[in-house]
C-alpha cells in the first residue's frame, strides 16, 4: 500500500536523495549523517508527521539544523568542513537528544570504529561491552603474525613496563617468543602437508587454505596477549558512550589512550552521542568514582575471605549449576505462547503432566528443525545453566565474542598449565615450543609480583584463564551447534561439545535441542568450507 503524502516535484526530488523510496510505507534513509538521523527519529516519536515531511520541515527546511552545511560534503576534502558544521549546529542536536531524558534515544545513531595496532586484552575488553555492539578482530588463523616493521615484531611496547627495570625481560621474552612462532611455521606445514596430502578432487587453493589454517591453530599459542591486531566495530550511540566511560576508567594505559582517541574521532560524526563520556563530564565523574570504589571494596573482601592458596586449575569444562525443574517450566512457556492462558495457569498445568507428555510438548519445538540456523522459540530460555571454563586465551579469545549470555573471566596469568597440539607432541617441534612457554611464565612470575596487570601482555595465548558462562538453553544451542561444526578451531570445539555433553547428561530431555552438535573430530577442519568457497568463486 502507497503512503503518498502530498510532496510536490520540487520536495519529491529533494527526498529522493535521502530516502530509498519517496511514496511507500516502508523505506531505508541513505547519504545521511549519524547525527542527523539519530536526531530525526528522536522527534519522530513525539511527532504526527512522517519520516519524510518531518525531515523536510524539521531539518532540510530549518535554519538551525544547518543540514545543508552538514550533509552538501561530497568531496573527501570537505570532510573538516561537515565536522565544523556538525559542531556549530551541536546546541540544535544537544536539544532533541537530550532533551527527552531518554538513553535508548543514543541508540538511534551509529558508527563504524576502526581500531589498529591494538593488543589482544585491548580487543578483549573492547569485546566484553556487549549489548549495541557489533565487533569483528582479524583472525590469528588466516594471517600470519610474524611480520615485522622497521626490524621489530609487532607487539605492544606497554609505557609502564617499558620505563621499569623489567624492559630487557619484557622485550626478550615476547622476542623469543615471536622467533619460535615464524620458526616453526615451516617445519609444521611441511609435517602437515605430509600427513594430510592433497586429495585429486581438492583444488590446490582449498587445500592450501586449510593447511594453513590448520598450521597457525597450532601455533597461535606462542603468541603474546600483546600481540598487535585490528578490529572494526559498528555500535550504536549507547554502546560507545558505555564503552570510552569504561575505558577512561580501565587501570592499563593502553585502554586510556585508545578510549581518548575513540572519544576523538566519534566527536566528530556523533558528538552528541558521547558527550556525556568525556573524561571531564559530570556524568563520566560520576561514573569513574563508582567504578572505582566498587572495584576497591570488591578486591579487598576477596582478599579477606581468601583463605586457600591458588591451586593450579585442570583444564575442561564443568556444569556448576543446572535445574532438572526447568524442564517443566519450558514445556509451559512453549504452550503459553500459542495460548490464551495465563503463563501461570501453563506452570501449574505442566507440574502435574506425565514425563510422556511433556516430551511430546519438547519434541514439537525441535522436531521439525532442518539446521542449526533455524533457532528454537524463546520458551528455551528458561533454562538456564552455569559453567566454569579453564581453557587457554585462544580459545576464550573465540568463545568469549558470544555476547548474548553472562560470562566473566580472572586475570590473565601462568599458572594454571598450557596447551599444545597433538601435531606438536613428539616431534623436534615439542622442545622449542615448551621452552618457549616456559620462559614467558619465568618472565611473568617476575613482572606480575610487582605489576601484576601489566604483566598480562607477556602471557602467551595457551596458556590457560578461567572463566565462567551463565548461559540459557536457547544461546547454549546456538553456541555449541555453531562452535562444533567442522571448520572450527579443535580447541573451541572440544569446549563447545563437552557444553553439549554436560547439559545432555545433567538433564537429558534436553538433548533432542543439540541434534545439529558435530562431536566428530576432523582432520583438516576448514577443508570442506574452503572447498565451497572455491567452487563458488569459480562458479
Amino acid at each position: 500500500m502507497e503512503n503518498y503524502e502530498g510532496f510536490s516535484e520540487t520536495q519529491m526530488q529533494i527526498l529522493e536523495k535521502y530516502v530509498t523510496n519517496t511514496k511507500s510505507n516502508v523505506f531505508v534513509l541513505r547519504n545521511l549523517p549519524e547525527v542527523i538521523k539519530g536526531a530525526l527519529f528522536s522527534k519522530y516519536s513525539r511527532s504526527v508527521l512522517g519520516l519524510r515531511a518531518l525531515l523536510l520541515k524539521e531539518f532540510i527546511l530549518n535554519e538551525e539544523a544547518a543540514f545543508q552545511s552538514i550533509v552538501n560534503t561530497s568531496e573527501p576534502t570537505d570532510n573538516d568542513e561537515q565536522v565544523v558544521a556538525i559542531q556549530k549546529a551541536q546546541s540544535f542536536y544537544d536539544r532533541i537528544l537530550d532533551g527527552y531524558g531518554d538513553d535508548s534515544i543514543g541508540e538511534l545513531g551509529g558508527a563504524h570504529l576502526a581500531v589498529e595496532n591494538l593488543t589482544m586484552i585491548g580487543a578483549k575488553i573492547i569485546e566484553d561491552c556487549r549489548i549495541g555492539g557489533s565487533p569483528l578482530e582479524k583472525s590469528t588463523r588466516y594471517v600470519y603474525f610474524d611480520q615485522k616493521v622497521d626490524g621489530e615484531y609487532l607487539y605492544y611496547r606497554e609505557p609502564i613496563l617499558m620505563t621499569s627495570a623489567y624492559k630487557d625481560l619484557y622485550i626478550n621474552t615476547c622476542n623469543q617468543l615471536f622467533e619460535t612462532y615464524s620458526r616453526l611455521i615451516p617445519p609444521l606445514t611441511a609435517l602437515l602437508e605430509e600427513k594430510y596430502p592433497k586429495q585429486e578432487d581438492i583444488s590446490k587453493g582449498a587445500y592450501t587454505a586449510a593447511l594453513r589454517a590448520k598450521v597457525l591453530d597450532c601455533l597461535r599459542g606462542l603468541l603474546p596477549t600483546s600481540t598487535l591486531t585490528n578490529m572494526g566495530v559498528f555500535g550504536n550511540g549507547r554502546f560507545f558512550e558505555q564503552l570510552i566511560h569504561k575505558m577512561h576508567c580501565h587501570n592499563l594505559a593502553e585502554m586510556k589512550d585508545v578510549g581518548a582517541q575513540s572519544f576523538e574521532e566519534l566527536a566528530k560524526v556523533m558528538p552528541s552521542f558521547i558527550k556525556r563520556s568525556e573524561v571531564d563530564h559530570r556524568h563520566h565523574l560520576a561514573y569513574c568514582r563508582f567504578y572505582e570504589t566498587m572495584e576497591s571494596e570488591l578486591k579487598m573482601l576477596a582478599v579477606h575471605h581468601n583463605q586457600h592458596d591458588q591451586v593450579p586449575a585442570e583444564s575442561g569444562v564443568k556444569l556448576i549449576k543446572s535445574d532438572p525443574e526447568s524442564v517443566r517450566q519450558v514445556a509451559a512457556a512453549l504452550l503459553f505462547a500459542v495460548s490464551n492462558r495465563s503463563f501461570e495457569d501453563w506452570l501449574e498445568h505442566c507440574k502435574h503432566l506425565p514425563e510422556e507428555e511433556i516430551n511430546r510438548i519438547l519434541d514439537a519445538a525441535c522436531s521439525a528443525r532442518e539446521n542449526r540456523r533455524q533457532k528454537s522459540p524463546r520458551g528455551l530460555e528458561h533454562a538456564t545453566f552455569t559453567f566454569e571454563i579453564v581453557a587457554d586465551f585462544g580459545i576464550y579469545r573465540d568463545l568469549q565474542r558470544h555476547r548474548i549470555l553472562t560470562q566473566d573471566r580472572q586475570m590473565l596469568s601462568c599458572d594454571h598449565g598450557f596447551w599444545i597440539s597433538n601435531e606438536i607432541i613428539g616431534t623436534p617441534m615439542e622442545k622449542d615450543y615448551c621452552s618457549a612457554l616456559d620462559n614467558a611464565k619465568e618472565a611473568f612470575d617476575i613482572i606480575a609480583k610487582e605489576l601484576p596487570e601489566e604483566a598480562q601482555y607477556i602471557v602467551p595465548m595457551a596458556y590457560n584463564i578461567r572463566w565462567y558462562f551463565h548461559v540459557n538453553l536457547r544461546a547454549l544451542q546456538w553456541i555449541c551447534e555453531l562452535r562444533s561444526a567442522p571448520a572450527g578451531h579443535p580447541g573451541y570445539r572440544f569446549i563447545a561439545q563437552e557444553m553439549a555433553k554436560k547439559v545432555c547428561e545433567a538433564i537429558p530431555a534436553y538433548e533432542r535441542f543439540f541434534k545439529f552438535v558435530d562431536y566428530d573430530g576432523h582432520d583438516l577442519g576448514r577443508l570442506g568450507q574452503e572447498q565451497r568457497r572455491v567452487e563458488k568463486k569459480s562458479s
